[in-house]
């Protein structure tokens, strides 16, 4: 199984940008999906999942209201909106796939991408 994570860069303070992710060698949509992020000095966080059978998505506090998971099953791609980027969330971002449904631990989760990074100029 192979995650590719793509569409990080250096935004300003209040700017959008979307990550994408494909997903290659498994079925797509057995794999319950999230993002997580990892910042310089900290430890990797939980951002936002996405159910395999049920359209549900749950977000970290401090992203939600303004990030949006999605996936594409026909494209066996997940999506990461992020809109009023902050200095704050300023990482290197992962996708990441579960042969669970949903979870927000990163030990929950089986197949990793290598991270995209995303920086929030101020």
């Amino acid at each position: 199984v192979q995650l590719q994570a793509s569409g990080g860069g250096l935004v300003q303070t209040g700017g959008s940008l979307t990550l994408s992710c494909e997903i290659s060698g498994t079925t797509f949509s057995r794999l319950g999906l999230g993002w997580f992020r990892q910042a310089p000095g900290k430890e990797r966080e939980f951002v936002a999942t996405n159910s395999r059978n049920i359209d549900r998505s749950y977000y970290s506090d401090s992203v939600k209201g303004r990030f949006t998971i999605s996936r594409n099953n026909a494209k066996n791609t997940l999506y990461l909106q992020m809109n009023s980027l902050q200095p704050e969330d300023t990482a290197v971002y992962y996708c990441a796939g579960s042969l669970l449904s949903v979870s927000r631990d990163s030990h929950d989760y089986d197949y990793w991408g290598q991270g995209t990074l995303v920086t929030v100029s101020s």
